[in-house]
C-alpha cells in the first residue's frame, strides 16, 4: 500500500531556497533516511519556499488565485515523500526516521492510488485540500462522481500530469512526531488544520503562470482549495 508523507515545520520557521547552504545541510540530514528506506521510498521531493506558492480556490465557478501558501494551517509543508509498505506499521518504521518527525511533524496518509512520477524536472505539486467534513470514502457515489471529474481533468491536461493520487479520508491519517527518541502518534492530520489534504497531482509546466493556469482546471469543491508549490528537481 502507498502512503503520502507531508513534511511540516513551524509556520514561522526559516525556509531556505535550493541554492542556499542551509538547504544543502537540510538535504544532507535526509540522506540517512533515503539510505534506510531503500525501495520503500517510491516518490517525493523538496518544495521551494512557501512564499512562492499559490493558492487556488473556487469562487462561484471562477478560479480565485492568491499568492502564498494555504493560510489556515499552523505548519508549513516543506516537502513530501511517497512510501510503499505492506501495512501502516511497516511504513511507520521508515517515516519515524524522516528528519521532520524530530524537528516538526510528519502527516502520513494512506493512498487510494498512486501514479508514479518518472520525471519531475520542471514540475509542481498541486496539493488538493477540502474541509474535514467534506471528505468522502472510496466506493461511495460521491467518490465515483469526483473520480469522473478528475478523469476529465486528466484528459484535458494530458502529458502535463506526471503523477498523482487520491487519499483516504482524514480519520485514516496519522501525525508522527519523535521527541527524545520516543515515537508519538496522533490519529488524524495536523490538529490545527481547518482543511485537510485529499489528493495531489504532480504537474509539468514551463513557469509559474502556466502551472497556475493548469492547476486551476483541477476539480475542487466550493470550499476546497489547491496549494501549488514548485518541486525542487533531484532533491529526493
Amino acid at each position: 500500500m502507498y502512503y503520502l508523507a507531508l513534511l511540516a515545520g513551524e509556520k514561522n520557521a526559516t525556509e531556505w531556497g535550493p541554492d542556499s547552504p542551509e538547504f544543502a545541510v537540510a538535504m544532507g540530514r535526509h540522506q540517512a533516511f533515503w539510505d534506510g528506506a531503500g525501495s520503500a521510498l517510491v516518490g517525493g521531493g523538496a518544495l521551494y519556499p512557501s512564499a512562492e506558492a499559490a493558492t487556488i480556490r473556487n469562487a462561484d465557478g471562477r478560479a480565485l488565485i492568491t499568492d502564498g501558501p494555504f493560510a489556515e494551517t499552523a505548519e508549513v509543508i516543506g516537502g513530501f515523500y511517497v512510501l510503499e509498505g505492506s501495512d501502516l506499521d511497516e511504513v511507520l518504521e521508515h517515516a519515524r526516521r524522516i528528519p521532520e518527525a524530530s524537528e516538526g511533524s510528519v502527516e502520513l496518509w494512506p493512498m487510494f492510488e498512486w501514479m508514479a512520477v518518472t520525471d519531475q524536472k520542471g514540475c509542481w505539486l498541486a496539493l488538493l485540500r477540502e474541509p474535514v467534513g467534506a471528505a468522502v470514502s472510496p466506493g461511495t457515489p460521491q467518490w465515483d462522481e469526483g473520480m469522473a471529474e478528475h478523469e476529465q481533468f486528466g484528459r484535458v491536461a494530458g502529458s502535463a500530469v506526471r503523477g498523482g493520487g487520491a487519499l483516504y479520508p482524514p480519520d485514516s491519517a496519522t501525525t508522527i512526531r519523535v521527541r527524545d527518541g520516543e515515537l508519538l502518534l496522533t490519529d488524524g492530520p495536523f490538529a490545527e488544520t481547518a482543511e485537510v489534504a485529499n489528493g495531489l497531482y504532480v504537474l509539468a509546466a514551463d513557469d509559474r503562470e502556466s502551472a497556475i493556469a493548469l492547476a486551476a482546471k483541477i476539480p475542487v469543491s466550493p470550499k476546497g482549495c489547491i496549494e501549488l508549490r514548485q518541486i525542487v528537481a533531484d532533491a529526493e
